[in-house]
Protein backbone atom coordinates (compact mmCIF):
# COMPACT_ATOMS: atom_id res chain seq x y z
CA UNK A 1 0.00 0.00 0.00
CA UNK A 2 1.10 3.21 -1.36
CA UNK A 3 1.77 5.48 2.05
CA UNK A 4 -0.10 8.79 2.37
CA UNK A 5 1.62 11.74 2.28
CA UNK A 6 2.41 13.42 5.57
CA UNK A 7 -0.36 16.75 4.88
CA UNK A 8 -3.24 14.00 3.91
CA UNK A 9 -2.60 11.12 6.65
CA UNK A 10 -4.52 8.24 6.23
CA UNK A 11 -6.02 8.70 9.68
CA UNK A 12 -7.46 12.49 9.43
CA UNK A 13 -9.33 11.12 6.37
CA UNK A 14 -13.31 11.19 6.67
CA UNK A 15 -12.63 7.50 4.93
CA UNK A 16 -10.76 5.87 8.36
CA UNK A 17 -13.18 6.56 10.62
CA UNK A 18 -16.33 5.04 8.10
CA UNK A 19 -14.55 2.22 7.51
CA UNK A 20 -13.00 1.23 10.82
CA UNK A 21 -17.12 1.01 11.64
CA UNK A 22 -17.67 -1.52 8.94
CA UNK A 23 -14.54 -4.00 9.27
CA UNK A 24 -14.40 -4.00 13.43
CA UNK A 25 -16.82 -7.16 13.25
CA UNK A 26 -14.99 -8.35 10.06
CA UNK A 27 -11.47 -9.33 10.83
CA UNK A 28 -12.15 -12.96 11.69
CA UNK A 29 -13.78 -13.29 8.37
CA UNK A 30 -10.51 -11.13 6.23
CA UNK A 31 -8.27 -13.42 8.36
CA UNK A 32 -9.52 -16.62 7.77
CA UNK A 33 -8.22 -15.59 3.86
CA UNK A 34 -4.75 -16.86 4.06
CA UNK A 35 -2.42 -19.01 1.12
CA UNK A 36 -2.59 -22.61 1.03
CA UNK A 37 0.88 -22.72 2.28
CA UNK A 38 3.75 -20.27 3.24
CA UNK A 39 5.36 -20.74 0.26
CA UNK A 40 2.13 -20.85 -2.49
CA UNK A 41 1.31 -17.85 -4.45
CA UNK A 42 -2.46 -19.21 -4.51
CA UNK A 43 -4.59 -18.41 -1.97
CA UNK A 44 -7.83 -20.70 -0.98
CA UNK A 45 -11.03 -20.17 -2.77
CA UNK A 46 -13.39 -19.20 -0.23
CA UNK A 47 -17.02 -19.89 0.98
CA UNK A 48 -18.02 -17.37 3.95
CA UNK A 49 -21.12 -16.15 5.24
CA UNK A 50 -22.00 -13.76 7.12
CA UNK A 51 -24.92 -11.58 8.69
CA UNK A 52 -25.96 -8.99 7.41
CA UNK A 53 -24.71 -5.71 8.64
CA UNK A 54 -21.20 -7.03 9.92
CA UNK A 55 -18.90 -5.55 7.23
CA UNK A 56 -18.76 -7.99 4.42
CA UNK A 57 -18.59 -5.48 1.53
CA UNK A 58 -15.08 -3.68 3.65
CA UNK A 59 -14.02 -6.96 4.21
CA UNK A 60 -13.97 -8.27 0.42
CA UNK A 61 -12.95 -4.82 -0.54
CA UNK A 62 -9.85 -4.61 1.85
CA UNK A 63 -9.02 -8.21 0.61
CA UNK A 64 -9.13 -7.04 -2.72
CA UNK A 65 -6.53 -4.05 -1.84
CA UNK A 66 -3.78 -6.19 -0.37
CA UNK A 67 -3.69 -8.01 -3.43
CA UNK A 68 -3.51 -5.09 -6.70
CA UNK A 69 -0.64 -3.89 -7.95
CA UNK A 70 -1.20 0.09 -8.23
CA UNK A 71 0.91 0.44 -10.95
CA UNK A 72 -0.04 -2.06 -12.96
CA UNK A 73 -3.17 -0.53 -15.31
CA UNK A 74 -5.16 -3.62 -15.73
CA UNK A 75 -8.37 -5.36 -14.13
CA UNK A 76 -7.11 -6.93 -10.89
CA UNK A 77 -10.22 -7.97 -8.93
CA UNK A 78 -13.30 -8.52 -10.18
CA UNK A 79 -16.67 -8.33 -7.89
CA UNK A 80 -20.16 -9.40 -9.19
CA UNK A 81 -22.92 -8.30 -7.46
CA UNK A 82 -26.93 -9.60 -8.48
CA UNK A 83 -28.30 -5.90 -8.57
CA UNK A 84 -27.00 -2.68 -10.13
CA UNK A 85 -28.14 -1.07 -6.71
CA UNK A 86 -25.22 -2.91 -4.72
CA UNK A 87 -22.70 -3.14 -7.47
CA UNK A 88 -22.37 0.88 -7.50
CA UNK A 89 -22.23 0.39 -3.61
CA UNK A 90 -19.66 -1.74 -3.70
CA UNK A 91 -17.75 0.78 -5.60
CA UNK A 92 -18.41 3.55 -3.28
CA UNK A 93 -16.31 1.39 -0.60
CA UNK A 94 -13.90 0.35 -2.88
CA UNK A 95 -13.61 4.08 -3.26
CA UNK A 96 -13.14 5.19 -0.06
CA UNK A 97 -10.94 2.52 0.95
CA UNK A 98 -8.65 2.62 -1.59
CA UNK A 99 -8.41 6.38 -1.27
CA UNK A 100 -4.84 6.33 -1.07
CA UNK A 101 -3.84 3.56 -2.97
CA UNK A 102 -4.09 5.01 -6.81
CA UNK A 103 -6.89 2.74 -7.35
CA UNK A 104 -9.17 2.63 -10.00
CA UNK A 105 -12.62 1.18 -9.60
CA UNK A 106 -15.10 1.06 -12.67
CA UNK A 107 -19.01 -0.32 -12.08
CA UNK A 108 -19.95 -2.18 -14.72
CA UNK A 109 -23.56 -2.84 -14.97
CA UNK A 110 -26.65 -2.95 -17.20
CA UNK A 111 -28.61 0.41 -17.73
CA UNK A 112 -25.78 1.98 -18.75
CA UNK A 113 -24.25 3.66 -21.48
CA UNK A 114 -22.16 0.76 -23.44
CA UNK A 115 -19.67 2.80 -25.12
CA UNK A 116 -18.97 4.10 -21.52
CA UNK A 117 -18.07 1.19 -20.18
CA UNK A 118 -15.67 0.60 -23.56
CA UNK A 119 -13.77 3.68 -22.77
CA UNK A 120 -13.71 3.19 -19.43
CA UNK A 121 -12.43 -0.38 -18.98
CA UNK A 122 -9.67 0.48 -21.94
CA UNK A 123 -8.13 2.88 -18.96
CA UNK A 124 -7.46 -0.55 -17.00
CA UNK A 125 -8.95 0.09 -14.02
CA UNK A 126 -7.89 -2.28 -11.46
CA UNK A 127 -10.94 -3.21 -9.66
CA UNK A 128 -13.99 -3.66 -11.93
CA UNK A 129 -17.57 -4.09 -9.64
CA UNK A 130 -20.50 -5.34 -12.11
CA UNK A 131 -23.51 -7.12 -12.30
CA UNK A 132 -23.32 -10.52 -14.27
CA UNK A 133 -24.95 -9.92 -17.78
CA UNK A 134 -22.81 -6.33 -18.45
CA UNK A 135 -19.83 -8.16 -17.13
CA UNK A 136 -20.12 -11.05 -19.39
CA UNK A 137 -20.69 -8.73 -22.40
CA UNK A 138 -17.32 -6.28 -21.70
CA UNK A 139 -15.67 -9.73 -21.21
CA UNK A 140 -16.96 -11.15 -24.66
CA UNK A 141 -16.13 -8.20 -26.40
CA UNK A 142 -12.44 -8.48 -25.36
CA UNK A 143 -12.82 -5.22 -23.91
CA UNK A 144 -12.63 -6.51 -20.13
CA UNK A 145 -9.42 -8.30 -19.96
CA UNK A 146 -9.27 -11.15 -17.28
CA UNK A 147 -5.24 -12.28 -17.75
CA UNK A 148 -4.15 -10.47 -14.86
CA UNK A 149 -6.55 -11.24 -12.50
CA UNK A 150 -5.99 -12.24 -9.34
CA UNK A 151 -9.76 -12.57 -7.32
CA UNK A 152 -12.63 -13.20 -8.14
CA UNK A 153 -15.71 -12.67 -5.67
CA UNK A 154 -19.04 -12.88 -5.60
CA UNK A 155 -21.41 -11.10 -3.35
CA UNK A 156 -24.52 -12.29 -2.46
CA UNK A 157 -23.89 -15.47 -4.41
CA UNK A 158 -27.06 -17.23 -3.38
CA UNK A 159 -28.76 -15.12 -5.29
CA UNK A 160 -26.96 -15.00 -8.06
CA UNK A 161 -26.96 -18.93 -8.45
CA UNK A 162 -30.60 -19.21 -7.83
CA UNK A 163 -31.41 -16.54 -10.15
CA UNK A 164 -30.44 -18.16 -13.37
CA UNK A 165 -26.83 -16.43 -13.85
CA UNK A 166 -24.99 -19.88 -12.89
CA UNK A 167 -23.90 -19.94 -16.43
CA UNK A 168 -22.80 -16.70 -16.85
CA UNK A 169 -20.91 -17.21 -13.96
CA UNK A 170 -19.19 -20.59 -15.28
CA UNK A 171 -18.01 -18.73 -18.47
CA UNK A 172 -16.54 -15.93 -16.95
CA UNK A 173 -14.90 -18.37 -14.50
CA UNK A 174 -13.63 -20.46 -17.40
CA UNK A 175 -11.69 -17.26 -18.74
CA UNK A 176 -10.16 -16.36 -15.30
CA UNK A 177 -6.00 -17.86 -14.98
CA UNK A 178 -5.52 -20.60 -12.67
CA UNK A 179 -3.90 -18.48 -9.84
CA UNK A 180 -7.02 -16.78 -9.72
CA UNK A 181 -8.74 -16.67 -5.81
CA UNK A 182 -12.26 -17.25 -6.02
CA UNK A 183 -14.46 -15.79 -2.97
CA UNK A 184 -18.37 -16.19 -2.42
CA UNK A 185 -20.33 -13.97 0.32
CA UNK A 186 -23.90 -13.86 1.53
CA UNK A 187 -25.90 -13.99 4.36
CA UNK A 188 -27.47 -17.55 3.41
CA UNK A 189 -26.19 -20.30 1.49
CA UNK A 190 -28.25 -23.05 1.04
CA UNK A 191 -27.20 -26.84 0.53
CA UNK A 192 -28.34 -26.59 -3.44
CA UNK A 193 -26.19 -23.22 -3.72
CA UNK A 194 -23.18 -25.02 -2.26
CA UNK A 195 -23.50 -27.92 -4.73
CA UNK A 196 -23.33 -25.68 -7.58
CA UNK A 197 -20.19 -23.93 -6.42
CA UNK A 198 -18.19 -27.29 -7.07
CA UNK A 199 -18.35 -26.50 -10.41
CA UNK A 200 -15.74 -23.24 -10.18
CA UNK A 201 -14.24 -23.86 -6.90
CA UNK A 202 -11.22 -25.68 -5.60
CA UNK A 203 -10.97 -27.20 -2.14
CA UNK A 204 -13.04 -23.99 -1.01
CA UNK A 205 -12.21 -23.14 2.88
CA UNK A 206 -15.84 -22.74 4.00
CA UNK A 207 -16.56 -20.39 6.94
CA UNK A 208 -20.42 -21.07 7.40
CA UNK A 209 -22.39 -19.99 10.74
CA UNK A 210 -25.21 -22.06 11.77
CA UNK A 211 -29.06 -20.78 11.04
CA UNK A 212 -29.81 -20.28 14.65
CA UNK A 213 -27.04 -17.75 14.53
CA UNK A 214 -27.78 -16.02 11.52
CA UNK A 215 -31.08 -13.94 13.06
CA UNK A 216 -29.62 -10.43 14.04
CA UNK A 217 -28.96 -9.48 17.14
CA UNK A 218 -30.14 -5.64 18.02
CA UNK A 219 -33.15 -6.52 15.20
CA UNK A 220 -36.45 -6.86 17.05
CA UNK A 221 -39.28 -8.88 15.49
CA UNK A 222 -42.97 -8.78 15.62
CA UNK A 223 -46.22 -9.78 13.89
CA UNK A 224 -49.16 -7.97 13.53
CA UNK A 225 -52.41 -10.50 12.92
CA UNK A 226 -54.28 -9.19 10.02
CA UNK A 227 -58.12 -11.00 9.50
CA UNK A 228 -58.34 -10.16 5.64
CA UNK A 229 -55.20 -9.58 3.04
CA UNK A 230 -57.25 -6.17 2.13
CA UNK A 231 -57.13 -5.00 5.97
CA UNK A 232 -53.32 -4.54 5.33
CA UNK A 233 -53.51 -0.96 3.72
CA UNK A 234 -55.83 0.37 7.02
CA UNK A 235 -53.43 -1.52 9.54
CA UNK A 236 -50.28 0.08 7.95
CA UNK A 237 -52.01 3.83 7.47
CA UNK A 238 -52.11 3.15 11.28
CA UNK A 239 -48.80 2.09 11.98
CA UNK A 240 -47.71 5.11 9.85
CA UNK A 241 -49.61 7.49 11.95
CA UNK A 242 -48.80 6.21 15.65
CA UNK A 243 -44.96 5.85 14.88
CA UNK A 244 -42.22 8.28 14.48
CA UNK A 245 -40.26 6.96 11.62
CA UNK A 246 -36.48 7.81 11.12
CA UNK A 247 -36.63 5.64 8.00
CA UNK A 248 -38.40 2.34 7.09
CA UNK A 249 -38.64 0.28 4.19
CA UNK A 250 -41.59 -1.39 3.38
CA UNK A 251 -41.14 -5.15 1.18
CA UNK A 252 -43.83 -6.15 -1.17
CA UNK A 253 -43.50 -9.31 -2.75
CA UNK A 254 -44.78 -8.09 -6.72
CA UNK A 255 -43.59 -5.15 -8.25
CA UNK A 256 -47.65 -4.43 -9.13
CA UNK A 257 -48.15 -4.55 -5.23
CA UNK A 258 -45.61 -2.20 -5.09
CA UNK A 259 -46.99 0.56 -7.00
CA UNK A 260 -50.78 -0.06 -5.82
CA UNK A 261 -49.38 0.49 -2.29
CA UNK A 262 -47.59 3.49 -3.73
CA UNK A 263 -50.61 5.28 -4.89
CA UNK A 264 -53.16 4.08 -2.31
CA UNK A 265 -50.86 5.64 0.65
CA UNK A 266 -49.86 8.48 -1.53
CA UNK A 267 -53.75 9.24 -2.01
CA UNK A 268 -53.74 9.16 1.80
CA UNK A 269 -51.42 11.82 2.17
CA UNK A 270 -48.19 9.94 3.11
CA UNK A 271 -45.03 10.30 1.33
CA UNK A 272 -43.44 7.40 0.34
CA UNK A 273 -41.10 6.45 -2.67
CA UNK A 274 -41.01 3.05 -4.48
CA UNK A 275 -38.32 1.16 -5.97
CA UNK A 276 -38.42 -2.00 -8.10
CA UNK A 277 -36.58 -3.36 -11.31
CA UNK A 278 -39.23 -2.05 -13.77
CA UNK A 279 -37.71 1.17 -13.09
CA UNK A 280 -35.14 2.61 -15.17
CA UNK A 281 -31.53 2.78 -13.83
CA UNK A 282 -31.46 6.56 -13.36
CA UNK A 283 -34.79 6.37 -12.04
CA UNK A 284 -33.73 3.74 -9.28
CA UNK A 285 -30.57 6.00 -8.90
CA UNK A 286 -32.62 9.59 -8.21
CA UNK A 287 -35.06 7.28 -5.51
CA UNK A 288 -31.95 5.64 -3.88
CA UNK A 289 -29.93 8.99 -3.43
CA UNK A 290 -33.02 10.65 -1.92
CA UNK A 291 -33.13 7.71 0.51
CA UNK A 292 -29.94 7.67 1.33
CA UNK A 293 -29.73 11.48 2.13
CA UNK A 294 -33.08 11.23 4.26
CA UNK A 295 -35.12 13.77 1.82
CA UNK A 296 -37.32 10.21 1.59
CA UNK A 297 -38.22 8.53 4.76
CA UNK A 298 -39.88 5.24 3.33
CA UNK A 299 -39.41 3.55 0.59
CA UNK A 300 -41.69 0.77 -0.66
CA UNK A 301 -40.09 -2.06 -2.32
CA UNK A 302 -39.32 -6.18 -3.78
CA UNK A 303 -36.95 -7.80 -2.77
CA UNK A 304 -34.51 -5.95 -4.97
CA UNK A 305 -33.53 -3.88 -2.02
CA UNK A 306 -32.97 -6.65 0.43
CA UNK A 307 -29.67 -7.79 -1.03
CA UNK A 308 -26.69 -6.20 0.61
CA UNK A 309 -28.10 -1.90 0.54
CA UNK A 310 -26.90 -0.19 3.10
CA UNK A 311 -28.59 2.62 4.55
CA UNK A 312 -27.86 3.04 7.88
CA UNK A 313 -30.82 5.01 9.29
CA UNK A 314 -33.05 2.39 8.58
CA UNK A 315 -34.99 1.75 11.49
CA UNK A 316 -37.84 -0.83 11.03
CA UNK A 317 -38.90 -2.96 7.96
CA UNK A 318 -42.40 -3.66 7.47
CA UNK A 319 -43.32 -6.88 5.33
CA UNK A 320 -46.25 -6.13 3.74
CA UNK A 321 -46.01 -9.25 2.63
CA UNK A 322 -44.43 -12.29 4.13
CA UNK A 323 -41.12 -12.95 1.52
CA UNK A 324 -42.02 -16.20 -0.57
CA UNK A 325 -38.22 -17.47 0.09
CA UNK A 326 -37.73 -17.84 3.31
CA UNK A 327 -33.97 -17.57 2.96
CA UNK A 328 -35.21 -13.69 1.66
CA UNK A 329 -35.92 -12.99 5.32
CA UNK A 330 -33.14 -12.65 6.91
CA UNK A 331 -31.83 -10.28 4.04
CA UNK A 332 -34.95 -7.77 4.53
CA UNK A 333 -34.96 -7.87 8.29
CA UNK A 334 -31.04 -7.01 7.60
CA UNK A 335 -32.08 -3.73 6.15
CA UNK A 336 -32.46 -2.46 10.14
CA UNK A 337 -29.75 -2.67 12.95
CA UNK A 338 -26.81 -2.18 10.42
CA UNK A 339 -23.64 -2.31 11.72
CA UNK A 340 -25.03 -3.05 15.73
CA UNK A 341 -27.81 -0.69 15.81
CA UNK A 342 -30.99 -1.21 17.10
CA UNK A 343 -34.22 -1.95 14.50
CA UNK A 344 -37.95 -3.36 14.57
CA UNK A 345 -39.46 -5.99 12.16
CA UNK A 346 -42.72 -6.22 11.92
CA UNK A 347 -44.61 -8.56 9.62
CA UNK A 348 -47.80 -8.56 8.62
CA UNK A 349 -49.70 -12.34 8.55
CA UNK A 350 -52.93 -12.86 7.70
CA UNK A 351 -54.16 -16.56 8.50
CA UNK A 352 -52.63 -17.87 5.08
CA UNK A 353 -49.78 -16.79 6.11
CA UNK A 354 -49.09 -18.11 9.88
CA UNK A 355 -47.59 -21.40 8.31
CA UNK A 356 -44.64 -19.28 6.11
CA UNK A 357 -44.23 -17.41 10.41
CA UNK A 358 -43.58 -20.55 11.71
CA UNK A 359 -41.38 -21.74 8.95
CA UNK A 360 -39.50 -19.00 9.03
CA UNK A 361 -39.18 -19.08 13.10
CA UNK A 362 -37.80 -22.82 12.74
CA UNK A 363 -35.60 -22.20 10.07
CA UNK A 364 -33.82 -19.64 12.33
CA UNK A 365 -34.44 -20.70 15.46
CA UNK A 366 -35.97 -17.89 16.58
CA UNK A 367 -39.57 -16.54 17.69
CA UNK A 368 -41.42 -13.46 16.32
CA UNK A 369 -43.93 -11.95 19.09
CA UNK A 370 -47.56 -10.66 19.12
CA UNK A 371 -46.47 -6.48 18.51
CA UNK A 372 -46.91 -4.85 21.75
CA UNK A 373 -48.95 -1.51 22.35
CA UNK A 374 -45.33 0.51 22.72
CA UNK A 375 -43.63 -0.70 19.88
CA UNK A 376 -43.38 3.62 19.08
CA UNK A 377 -40.71 3.26 21.98
CA UNK A 378 -38.71 0.79 21.05
CA UNK A 379 -37.64 2.69 17.24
Amino acid sequence: MRSPTPSTPWTSSPSFFAVSTLTVSSVPLLSSSVPSSPSSRVCNDVIAQAQSGTGKTATFSISALQKIDHNLKACQALIVAPTRELAQQIQKVVIAIGDFMNIECHACIGGTNVRDDITALRNGPQVVVGTPGRIHDMIQRHVLKTDQMKLFILDEADEMLSRGFTEQIYDIFQLLPQSTQVTLLSATMPQDVLEVTTKFMRDPVRILVKKQELTLEGIKQFYIAVEKEEWKLDTLSDLYETVTITQAVIFCNTRRKVDWLTDKLTARDFTVSAMHGDMEQGQRDVIMKEFRSGSSRVLIATDLLARGIDVQQVSLVINYDLPANRENYIHRIGRGGRFGRKGVAINFVTADDVRMMREIEQFYSTQIEEMPMNVADLI
